[in-house]
């Protein structure tokens, strides 16, 4: 038998279960007592609820919550070409929504890495997805004479879903230890190839259906308020460290200043972090400019019509929103998998699976510059399998944070490495390369010839900074080793110092 903090009994639980309460607390089981009183009907169904949180449950809330905010930032790019026409801006204008929304999200992100350290996290990611969901609606309505208010409604949106960023990972890695922490980190992080697949089909399918682009951005809001209501309900706060061999009793708080000093002398932590940049920069880049790339291919090969109606065609949208997803939980689950054998063989599996995917991947992404001029089909080919490499890394990467870093620092951890990925990733490269673009083509004269070639050149800068993030992952795999072994030590001395404190 249970008993929640009012005093009352739970029906259906034996003396040595445990009750989270609302704060994420855990509440040892306790006997019968005979002062206890039966629940009322209310608070029955408050007890019900609290069983329903369970550390998987946590984490597929979690999860789904990942996949709307990864879904609302790419719903704008599913229906980029019909807003390019509305409100009428060139290749770097329309490249600055994506580079807005990031420098937002970078920049907020270590702000909301402080208060993940020290505060309450479930509150501040629910609040984080209501705010987003708020602004988005709201950016739906933005007339076309206020481009500039739509870009900056897009800052403010790139500033709610930095907090889920930042935060959500490490409740996660508080929840979850070892292979299964991967596992679960895995499925997490499915959630970017899977909600940025799932933003291109949402942008192009509520556009369609409505007769008007503004409704591809009326959908996910619904989404993301019921999101932040399940989080606040369902989803517990664990202590920091509580699910790492000595977790539990880590009471030691060092000072942000100590904790960023720690952080930039861990040679794994940073190197990652460097190739994490590499890999925002490509899919940033990507995920912005390959749908009208192939778009413009198209009309090159003479197999479509440039666009001239009030809603474009978004075919391209579709179908590579639908690869991403494929490939996105293809490219995950592959990690995992074979992150998993590797560690059977040697102990820096980690870093060098991340590697070995990355310089895969700078190949067959070179190689749909060159088939997409005269076949379609390939090009779609060789994003499915350079796709697939690419995000190999994704949920290896946070898994590697996980274990070079304590875990009263890791929200910290995430939230700059974050801020560096943005930053020199996909902060600047979406509208990197719509300048080079616009550059190339008013070099020469304006066709449609050009303005494909031009944008192909200017994405084929994303190869060579893919082949730089993969030298930054073996150099991970130097000092991997020692620097988890210093954080097995310092999770050590934390938790002795606390028992210490104790006596």
């Amino acid at each position: 038998m249970c008993v929640e903090s009012d005093g009352c009994e739970i029906e259906g639980c034996s003396s040595s279960d445990e009750v989270r309460t609302l704060s994420g607390s855990m509440s040892p089981g306790l006997k019968s007592n005979p002062d206890l009183h039966p629940c009322k009907p209310g608070q029955k169904f408050r007890a019900a609820l609290l069983r329903c949180r369970s550390p998987a449950a946590a984490a597929g809330i979690l999860s789904f919550g990942n996949v709307l905010n990864y879904m609302d930032r790419y719903t704008v790019a599913g229906v980029l070409l019909d807003i390019q026409r509305h409100y009428e801006v060139s290749d770097s204008g329309i490249g600055l929504l994506q580079t807005v929304f990031i420098c937002s999200f970078m920049v907020a992100a270590p702000i909301f890495g402080y208060l993940g350290d020290r505060f309450n996290r479930k509150v501040i990611l629910s609040c984080g997805i209501f705010f987003w969901s708020i602004v988005t609606l709201l950016s739906s309505f933005i007339s076309k004479e206020y481009y500039w208010l739509f870009v900056l409604s897009r800052g403010l949106v790139g500033i709610g879903e930095s907090s889920y960023s930042s935060i959500s990972p490490t409740i996660i890695g508080d929840l979850f230890t070892n292979n299964s922490r991967t596992m679960m980190l895995s499925v997490f992080y499915l959630a970017i190839p899977l909600g940025s697949g799932l933003g291109y089909i949402l942008g192009a399918s509520a556009k369609v259906a409505a007769g008007d682009w503004h409704w591809a951005l009326r959908v996910s809001p619904l989404l993301g308020i019921t999101a932040g209501t399940l989080i606040l309900l369902f989803v517990p706060e664990p202590k920091r460290g509580s699910a790492d061999q000595m977790g539990g009793r880590i009471k030691t708080r060092t000072s942000w200043v100590c904790d960023m000093k720690a952080l930039a002398k861990n040679r794994s932590y940073v190197f990652s972090s460097l190739a994490s940049a590499a890999v925002s920069f490509a899919t940033g880049a990507f995920g912005m400019w390959i749908p009208l790339y192939l778009a413009r291919a198209q009309v090159v090969q003479k197999t479509a019509e440039a666009c001239t109606k009030e809603i474009c065609n978004s075919t391209d949208s579709m179908i590579f929103g639908a690869i991403t997803c494929v490939t996105g939980l293809l490219g995950v689950l592959i990690g995992a998998v074979t992150t998993r054998l590797c560690r059977q063989k040697t102990e820096r599996a980690d870093p060098l699976v991340c590697a070995v995917s990355m310089l895969g991947s700078a190949i067959f992404i070179c190689l749909i510059f060159v088939v997409a001029k005269k076949s379609i089909v390939g090009a779609y080919v060789c994003i499915f399998i350079g796709e697939t490499l690419l995000f190999l890394n994704w949920a290896i990467t946070a898994d590697i944070l996980m274990f070079v870093v304590i875990p009263t620092r890791r929200a910290t951890a995430v939230a700059f490495q974050s801020f560096t990925s943005h930053l020199l990733g996909d902060a600047g490269s979406p509208y990197l390369i719509g300048l080079i673009s616009d550059a190339l083509q008013q070099s020469y004269a304006t066709s449609a010839l050009w303005r494909f070639l031009s944008l192909g050149y200017a994405l084929m800068l994303c190869p060579f900074i893919i082949v730089l993030g993969g030298m930054f992952f073996l150099a991970t795999a130097l000092f991997f080793l020692d620097d988890r072994e210093k954080a097995e030590k310092q999770l050590s001395q934390l938790t002795r110092s606390t028992s210490a404190v104790k006596v």
